[in-house]
């Protein structure tokens, strides 16, 4: 079909689009889908070779459109040469995922079954049409692919822009092909944010539309249970955590910056006041108490951000409100710090000694230690005294940054609450507060999504000048292990100390 032909019946061929989603599959496309498909087959149809970027919130469908917009350009340029290339970031599970994708709308449509074929595990041919998958990945060898037609690049905010610079935009470039980048918004450093600031600025130039941002918002207004979802979400990790930005309201985030600005530590301001011992119950009020313990004498992760030696262990202690297990949409327990404590070159047989009686004082339903290498020692000596109530948690890079998500969530949703401190006594709250002000986080790209965080090495304390520590902080995110804990509203079992040879020994662990 000529560039004449194909304007003269444009109008025909994207309402095409509607009919060959609805009577061929059965799927009608959403307003902000149907945008998308229009503009992207509009494209390549008339070979404008135009970069578009397509943001979408997460679960909303935009796989889905992606699949029928292939479908629909394989069945048009079935009678003619035209080459079709989509990277993903990694070839298992998200190139896979993609294929299996496209084979069930292929195998759903009936205009469809039949006349598409795979080749060599990877491409998929409609006559002389098709749409070859490759992967993104850094050390993927995909260089010499040709997009005559159509280059896509999916989840393009965990693809690196060397990686597009020097390998994939290449494809496209002989024939000046669209170019389309889907993802969900991250960081203004992603090759997705490069390519959206540029879109924009060539929509103003010429008018013509190249820019698809979609929040949560307008996909609950065409889809209830969407909203429902949404609403869910929000209220468990809360409006402003990174996450529910990013992946649900298409909002970038910075790539470095404090990770506890006042804003957020206000949220962590709960009315309850500092104990020094456990509070009296009644039969139908019965306090739960955890402590979360960060065992000093190495750093937990190989991080740029926080590479001192650790020699002080640091203890919060928590009472569990269940209350929210009940609540809908919550379903999660609350957890109010009552009291912490810091051990600087403290011998660990003290240490142990102190932490036992205090957990038999207060009637630890659960402890929650930093079991990473010399931690592993003082994690087995609790467990003999507190079987089953021992939650080890080992710092690596994964798991410090799952940590870091995690507790973000737990303070943006109004579940983490710090107490009043007593007037005659607020050191170690006011250190707290100024190890947050202190503690740096950073988002790194890729498909994981990790963070890096935590007190940088150069930090000083601005009341003394000594180097600040992000011990305090570690202890009080270790909150974040206690919800997959079973808290309950009956009274917990009384547990008696009995005599410990260990205690006996005059030696370290």
């Amino acid at each position: 079909m000529s560039k004449s032909e194909v304007k003269r019946n444009l109008k025909t061929l994207l309402k095409d689009i509607s009919l060959f989603c609805a009577g061929a599959s059965g799927i009608t496309l959403r307003r902000y889908q149907m945008a998308v498909a229009h503009t992207v087959i509009e494209s390549v149809l008339l070979k404008r070779g135009l970069n578009i970027v397509v943001m979408f919130p997460r679960q909303s469908g935009k796989n889905e459109l992606q699949a029928h917009i292939e479908t629909y350009l394989l069945a048009v340029f079935s009678n003619e040469i035209a080459e079709m290339v989509k990277i993903s970031p990694t070839w298992k599970p998200q190139s896979l995922n993609a294929m299996q994708r496209l084979e069930r709308v292929l195998m759903g449509n009936l205009i469809m079954r039949g006349l598409w074929r795979k080749e060599n595990g990877y491409c998929y041919c409609v006559g002389k049409a098709r749409l070859a998958f490759l992967s993104g990945s850094p050390d993927a060898n995909i260089v010499g692919a040709t997009a005559s037609a159509l280059l896509e690049v999916d989840e393009a905010q965990d693809v690196r822009i060397e990686k597009y610079d020097r390998e994939i935009a290449p494809m496209a470039a002989s024939t000046n092909a669209t170019r389309v980048f889907w993802g969900t918004a991250w960081t203004s450093q992603t090759l997705l944010a490069r390519e959206l600031l540029a879109a924009q600025e060539a929509q103003e130039r010429d008018g013509l539309r190249r820019v698809f941002v979609c929040t949560a918002d307008e996909v609950s207004a065409e889809v209830p249970d969407y909203k429902k979802f949404v609403s869910a979400q929000v209220l468990r990790f809360g409006r402003n955590h990174p996450m529910i930005r990013t992946q649900y309201y298409s909002e970038s985030i910075d790539e470095q910056s404090g990770m506890f600005p006042a804003t957020r530590q206000a949220m962590m301001h709960g009315s309850h006041v500092w104990q020094d011992q456990p509070r009296k119950g009644c039969a139908e009020d019965v306090p739960q108490y955890a402590f979360l313990i960060d065992v000093g004498g190495e750093d937990h992760a190989e991080s740029s951000l926080s590479e001192q030696q650790r020699d002080a262990t640091a203890m919060t202690i928590v009472e569990a409100d269940p209350s929210g297990l009940d609540d809908e949409g919550l379903q999660a327990a609350v957890y109010r710090v009552v009291h912490r404590r810091l051990w600087v070159g403290t011998a660990h047989t003290q240490l142990y000694a102190e932490i036992r009686a205090m957990a038999f004082q207060w009637q630890a339903k659960a402890l929650v230690v930093d079991a990473t290498g010399i931690g592993a020692g003082l994690a087995s000596f609790l467990e003999r005294n507190f079987p089953d109530k021992v939650v080890r948690y080992t710092f690596n890079r994964a798991t410090k940054s799952h940590l870091g998500w995690q507790y973000l969530a737990l303070v943006e949703s109004g579940r983490y609450l710090e107490y009043t401190p007593r007037e005659d006594d607020n050191q170690l709250q006011d250190l707290f507060y100024r190890q947050l002000s202190g503690c740096d986080m950073k988002v790194l790209s890729g498909p994981e999504q990790r963070m890096q965080w935590g007190v940088p090495a150069s930090a000083r304390d601005p009341l003394d000048n000594s180097p600040l520590h992000d011990d305090l902080i570690l202890s009080a995110a270790l909150c974040v292990a206690l919800d997959e804990f079973p808290w309950q509203r009956t009274q917990p079992t009384v547990i008696v100390p009995a005599a410990d040879p260990l205690l006996e020994l005059d030696q370290g662990f």
